[in-house]
């Protein structure tokens, strides 16, 4: 999530996803306030919605208290598929260059 321009006054925030059904479940799950979806086939991410940044502060604690796994990969896994959790894990990898101690 980031805040835009038009964001600074209406105090809201703009919540940014690759995919559509992250939002819509966002959405349904934790954040009714979120406004309309909308699609872009040039900005870096295609999918954004906003939503004022009260909710989605209570949108977030409310995330937190619900989180009950030890393990996100495997948790993405039983949720969401395989292929997904492979494409967070190459993201962990790359990643995980940066704490390695350079040689």
């Amino acid at each position: 999530m980031v805040r835009k321009p038009s964001d600074i006054k209406k105090k809201t925030l703009t919540v940014r996803a690759r995919v559509r059904a992250d939002l819509e479940a966002l959405k349904v799950q934790f954040l009714p306030e979120l406004g309309a979806i909308q699609e872009s086939t040039t900005n870096d991410y295609r999918f954004r919605a906003v939503a004022p940044q009260a909710a989605v502060a209570e949108a977030m604690s409310r995330l937190v208290e619900e989180l009950d796994y030890d393990n996100f990969k495997n948790e993405v896994a039983e949720r969401q598929g395989r292929a997904r959790a492979d494409l967070y894990h190459d993201v962990w990898s790359v990643l995980y260059k940066l704490q390695r101690p350079k040689q």
